[in-house]
Parts: C-alpha cells; structure tokens; sequence
C-alpha cells in the first residue's frame, strides 16, 4: 500500500511516498519552481546505516572518565530509555549544584528540523531555562560579525536577514549590481524552515532578463550561472575593503559622490573621506593603491566605479565576505560606498547583504511573521558569541571582549546539544576537540552518529521530521506546510520533546514545560497564534483543520514592489533608522567608544594575518576557501546519495586552478593531501579554470572522519574543510568566525588510502533494524 503525506525540509516542501511503512520518495512540491535535487537524498537519510538506533553511553564515562577524557575513540554501550533518562538527570542535577547553572553549555546551533515545534535547539534551551539556566550562544556562524555591526551603522538586521529590496524592483530600476562574493544558485536551494517555492534562481532570471548587468566580484567565476552573463571579476580573497576604498576615492577624485544625501542621511562621511583620501594616515586609497592588494587592475578599478556613479546601482555581499579576518571592514565599507551613491531607499538601487546567500532574500512577500514554537527566558543570562565555543571552553575564569562588554567565561561542566553539529559549523576540529574533552559530560540528542554524536558520553536517538508531526515554516516564504508524520520512528528514537519531557519529570517540573499540550494542542495553539497575528495585518488564512487537511496556506506576493529604507530616505527625520543619531553612520561614535583598535568608528583596510599578501603564504602559498554545498545542507545528508555522487573517491573535492595543479604534478581526479600547521585533509582533486591561481575551494559539511578516531591531530581522511581553517574571531566588535582566511599547501596523497567510515555506526553500536524495502 502506498501512502502519500504533506511534508517540508529546509531544501524544500515535498510530498513524503511511503510503501510498507519506508519513505522510498520524496516529491517535490507541486508549486515548487525550481525544486533542486536535494529531495533525491531523503530516503538514504531516514533509513541509512548511520540512524542510531537506542540510547548509547560512552564506555569510559560510566567507568568513571570525566574532565580530561579521550573522546571519540571509546566503545558505546546500549543502554534502556530508562536509564539514559536516569543518568542524564542524576548528572544535570549534579553539575548545577555543584558549579551553578552557567557551567551548562545548552549547545544546540544548527539548522535542526525545519518544523517549528520539534524544533530541537527552541526545546532544548526551553527546558535549560525552566531548570535554572544555562550558557547560551547569540549570533551565528553565517553572518555573526554583520549582526553585530548593521544595529550600529544602519539600526537594523533586516538589511541582512530580510525583509529586502526585493527582485522585482531590481528587475525594474536596476542597471548594475556589484556582487562581492556572486549570486551562487547553490544558496538559493534551502530556506529556514522549509519552503514551499525556490523562487530566488527565476527572479534572478527575470532580472537578466531585464537589462539588470551583472558584475561577480569573487575569486570563483561559478558564483554566478551563465545566464546573468556576469563579468568576473577575480579578486584575491579578503581584500574586498581594499577595492571599495579605491572605487570610493575615484568617485571622490571625480566629484561625484550625492552630497545631499551624505549631508541628509548619513553621520560621520568627512572621518570616512578623509581616510579615503590619506588624509587620516597619509596613504591615499587609490586605484593603484587597491590594485596592488586586490590584484584587480586599476582600469577596471576606475572603471566599475564610474560605472556605479552614473547609474542606477545595487551594491550586494554575500554572507561569506564577512567570515574573515576583519569581516565587519568590507561590509561596512560597501554601506558607506552605497551611501556616497546616493541610492539607499531607491527602487532597486541602495545596499544589501545576502540576496546570493539563502533563498527568500528579495522574494516579494508580505511581511508576516513565521509560525514559531514555545519559547523561554533564559534566567542566568550567561552567553558567548556562537562561535567562540572553543575560547569558553579553553579559558574559563577569563574575560572575552565583544561587542562593547566584557563577557566573563564560566567554567563548562556539561555540554548539551541537540540540532546541530559543531564538529562542521566550527572551525580548527582539533583544537575544538581538546577544548571539548575539558567537560565532565557530554549529551547528545541527534537522528544520526555526526561527529558530534561520536564525541558525545550520552547518545539520545532522536527522530526525524518523517516520524512526526510539525508545521514548516519561514518568513522568507509565502507557504507554511503541514507535516504530516509518515513513517514510524526508526529503531527506539523519540521526539526530542518527549526525551525533554521525560526529563523534567524528573527535575519536578513537566507539567509547566510541556503546558499540559500533547503534540496536536501544540500544533493547534501555534498556528491559531500566527493566524491571529495574520489577521491583526489583514491577512486572512483558513483554520488550523482546513489547513491540516489542505497539506499548506500560501500567501499571495503583495501587488507594490519593496524598497528597503524608502521611508527613511524620503523624510529622515520622520522616518530616522533606529541608531544613536536616527542616520546611516558611516563613523559611528558607539563603536568608537569601545576602544578597539582593531575596529575604529569607521571601516578601514586592515591586512589580514593569514591571506596571500602576508609572509605566511611563503610557506602556505593556496588561500583556501570553504563554502556551503550544493549537495547538502551544511552536514545534512552527507550519507544521501546525492552527496555521495559529488564525491572523488569517496572524498569531498577540492577545487584548484590547472597552473596550480601543473605547478604541483598534480591531475584531476586524484586523492590530494591538504595541509597546513592546523591538520590535514584528504581531498578529491578537481582541476578547473574557473578559479583565479593562488585559490582553491572545498565545501564544507563532509563528516569529519579522523584517521585515528579520538585523536586531535589525525588525518580527516573524508575531507572536512574545518581541520584547516582558522578559529579566531573576526574582531571584538563581531567575534564572527574567520573561516575564509585560510592557507593552506596541497601536495599527492601518498600510501594507502583508508576506507571512510563515518556513515556506519561507531564501536559497541549498530544500526537500526528498517522495513524492507519494497
């Protein structure tokens, strides 16, 4: 018997074809324009070996091996429900008695399930709260550092997440956009929280289409597809600050930066030009200047910048640019450039971050809020910048300087994660891994052995989406879906809101965390809230059982075109942005005040310490670059089919310009070593004349896979990009990660090549029993 259930994922809304109860399709949504390939990987992900079938605890932690314990290479042993319930709660007890709520680290960053109930990190962080508290993360590793810094210089973070200048007014007014970082297809397969149309790649079409003339300032000409026809332009890496100052100075040298608007709009715009001038320290930010770092040539320098002054101009960067050494410099550079152009708050023209990062930046929408889940206070207040989780755990007792404060670091006890997997999102694994074996105890609630899962003392198996209801939805998108359970769960998983349940039970406190709703109450009482907040918009939606039983709502793209900032832009003083002065602060005194020499209170070049312009590239001579893939989302389906097609060898590509490659003996196809003092990589070698020499590129997301599991300084012989970059942040303003300033040297992989085994259970585990396939 076939059976047929409404579901969504972050890579899009499907229809869930179940035959003797296994998922054997995924298909895409009807209403879907460009549904991705994504989906194909659904099936091997539900019912692959690397499920974790019941709970699990480490050997060596109930012998006793607490703080200081070797991770990652100990046995597992199964255990019942009852008694992982048992330690877990007998341990949390224990460390908030001992060492307070703040030594809890409630982890939990990540994408975790596009369902707005099950969401495993909102769930998690609930029931920490409810507990007294615990050590929480703000900002992201995607654009952590831009958060920070847009509240100060343009008051707001919509100029990154959305709501945005959206593509119909670009499609319309537009006549250049500068892409530092491109418009990648790739990001415009997936939305937070599930999407019932991939609208991004058909806007951009109509936009090509229009006239609108493209220009991909990146080191990667496939940052942008074939039909925008998009002049490349290939910059060397981290050295987009360098290239606005130079475009800012020929428009200053030209007079024609829109003066009215600076006066009008903007603060601070005379410390700005006189830095652009040398006027502050004597260098004057030329086109030559700029040249000599960019290595983009000072005729297209001179020539993109009068380009942008006599026309209708959108400046754009991807959320890449910022995760660098000195992240918030280029990104606050592009607001200032965008400001002398006058055209913030113009049909199609003005500054934006993102549109090539996540599908949903510029759709037309009306700006309703998502459907969102259960949420709490966290009492104890303690919190880090997301990204700086091996500091937290290297330096407890000391302070870390962020944003204005000084953020004192407690001593981490116990880390708890559920929804995501730090061993891809972060950065330098090995010495995350030494920071990450200070803890007494390590919980973990995932569907699957990640690598989190394997360095974790107590292993929680949680279900997938397939095995529960929930509603998907995002603001990004003009569908929310109904999630229909489809499948039984696999092995011995539960609902991570049932794990937590059971947990509170034991702190005493489960009728106040779970408010006496089962699953269905929840689902109502969620959508009957965002039904109520659309019709305070006028906005009318049907009930929750017609909606249930239709499978989605969607909502109608708005009749007028949005232009971000026109308001203010009209009448700035009626309209003022929500920053200290009401303007667009080109200096800012708020950021000046914090004494960062690092980040003075307007944007400034400074030379990274790891790019090709330093002395480290003597020896480390390839800057490597990481980006999202586009056959998984970050570390999600890794172990699906698609993903494993895109592999060499079973290990994940790397991408090398063929004077490098030749420079190197080295031939397309062939299994590479990369390396650098931070570790070593396995890598399949694909040669292409699409990246600029002195640059290669890996995706990020493999499973890490460490030759000798439990080691901090072994091989990853399945190609996890995160062995190699930096863990520093981006600055004190931002503490972004700095992922993209990396070098790296690549040379033959020599000897034998050890099988991957990170998609197969670890030791003392097994996978779980599944149907049949049919």
């Amino acid at each position: 018997m076939t059976e047929i259930k409404p579901h969504s994922s972050h890579w899009g809304a499907f229809q869930a074809v179940v035959e003797g109860g296994r998922l054997v399709e995924a298909r895409p949504f009807a209403r879907d324009p460009f549904p991705g390939s994504l989906l194909a990987s659904m099936p091997d992900a539900v019912h692959g070996a690397a499920r974790i079938d019941r709970p699990y605890i480490r050997a060596g932690w109930l012998r006793g091996e607490r703080r200081g314990a070797s991770r990652g290479g100990d046995n597992f042993v199964p255990v019942s429900w009852d008694e992982a319930i048992r330690r877990v709660a007998e341990e949390t007890a224990r460390i908030r008695e001992e060492h307070g709520a703040p030594s809890i680290l409630g982890g939990s960053y990540g994408w975790s399930s596009a369902g707005r109930y099950h969401h495993a990190r909102t769930q998690l962080h609930r029931f920490l709260g409810m507990g007294g508290g615990f050590t929480s993360q703000v900002t992201n590793y995607s654009y952590g550092a831009g958060m920070t810094l847009m509240p100060h210089i343009l008051g707001t973070n919509e100029v990154i997440q959305g709501r945005i200048t959206d593509w119909r007014s670009i499609a319309r007014n537009t006549k250049l956009m500068l892409c530092l970082g491109g418009l990648p297809k790739k990001n415009g397969l997936v939305t937070a929280g599930g999407g019932g149309a991939h609208e991004y790649l058909p806007l951009m079409r109509q936009a090509a289409e229009a006239g609108v003339r493209f220009v991909n300032i990146s080191p990667f000409r496939g940052d942008t597809e074939d039909f925008l026809n998009a002049e490349w332009v290939p910059i060397r890496p981290n050295t987009d600050a360098a290239l606005i100052f130079g475009m800012a100075h020929v428009v200053l040298e030209a007079g024609l930066q829109d003066s009215a608007f600076l006066d009008r709009c903007t603060v601070g715009f005379d410390r700005f030009r006189d830095y652009v001038l040398g006027a502050t320290d004597g260098t004057p930010k030329t086109p030559e200047w700029a040249a000599a770092i960019t290595e983009v040539p000072v005729e297209t320098i001179r020539r993109l910048a009068l380009e942008a002054a006599g026309s209708p101009t959108m400046c754009t960067a991807t959320w890449s640019i910022q995760r660098a050494e000195h992240g918030e410099q280029p990104w606050w550079a592009l607001v200032a450039f965008a400001a002398m152009l006058g055209g913030i708050g113009k049909p199609g023209q003005g500054i934006a971050f993102g549109y090539g990062s996540i599908n949903g930046m510029g759709t037309p929408r009306v700006d309703l809020p998502s459907v969102s889940g259960p949420a709490v206070r966290n009492p104890c207040g303690a919190y880090i910048p997301v990204s700086r989780v091996t500091e937290l755990l290297e330096r407890p007792g000391e302070i870390l300087q962020y944003n204005g404060r000084d953020l004192l670091l407690p001593d981490i006890r116990m880390i708890w994660w559920a929804g995501g997997n730090p061993f891809h999102h972060h950065q330098d694994l090995g010495r995350l891994l030494r920071g990450w074996n200070r803890a007494d105890t390590v919980v973990v609630q995932e569907p699957w052995w990640t690598s989190v899962a394997r360095h974790a003392d107590i292993v929680l198996p949680a279900t997938t989406t397939l095995e529960r209801n929930d509603i998907g939805s995002s603001s990004r998108d003009r569908f929310v879906t109904a999630m229909h359970q489809a499948i039984a769960p696999v092995g011995l998983a539960r609902n991570d809101v049932d794990i937590l349940a059971d947990l509170a039970d034991a702190a005493g406190f489960r009728a106040a965390f779970t408010e006496q709703r089962d699953e269905s109450a929840w689902l109502q009482h969620m959508y009957g809230r965002w039904r109520q907040a659309c019709a305070k918009q006028g906005v009318e939606v049907p009930d929750f059982d017609a909606f249930w039983a239709a499978g989605h709502v969607e909502i109608p793209p708005p009749e007028q075109d949005y232009v971000q900032f026109a308001d203010f832009a009209q009448d700035p003083e009626a309209n003022p942005l929500d920053t200290p002065t009401g303007k667009v602060e080109i200096f800012s005194e708020t950021i000046a005040s914090f004494g960062y020499a690092e980040t003075p209170g307007h944007p400034v070049w400074h030379e990274p310490t790891e790019y090709l312009g330093s002395p480290m590239a003597e020896k480390y001579p390839l800057h490597m670059l990481s980006f999202q893939p586009s056959t998984r989302l970050h570390g999600q389906l890794d172990s699906g089919r698609v993903a494993a097609a895109d592999k060499i060898q079973g290990r994940e590509k790397l991408r090398m310009h063929p004077d490098d490659a030749a420079a190197r003996s080295l031939t397309d196809g062939q299994v590479i070593r990369v390396f650098n003092d931070r570790g070593v990589v396995a890598a399949g070698l694909l040669v292409t004349p699409d990246i600029r020499p002195g640059v290669v590129a890996m995706a990020t997301g493999a499973w890490w896979n460490p030759e000798r599991p439990g080691a901090t300084d072994s091989a990853c012989i399945h190609g996890n990009a995160n062995v190699l970059t930096q863990d520093i942040g981006t600055s004190r303003l931002g503490q972004g990660s700095a992922a993209q300033s990396c070098l790296v040297q690549i040379e033959a992989w020599v000897g034998e090549l050890p099988p991957v085994t990170v998609h197969t259970p670890p030791p003392g585990a097994q996978a779980p029993a599944q149907p049949p396939l049919p």
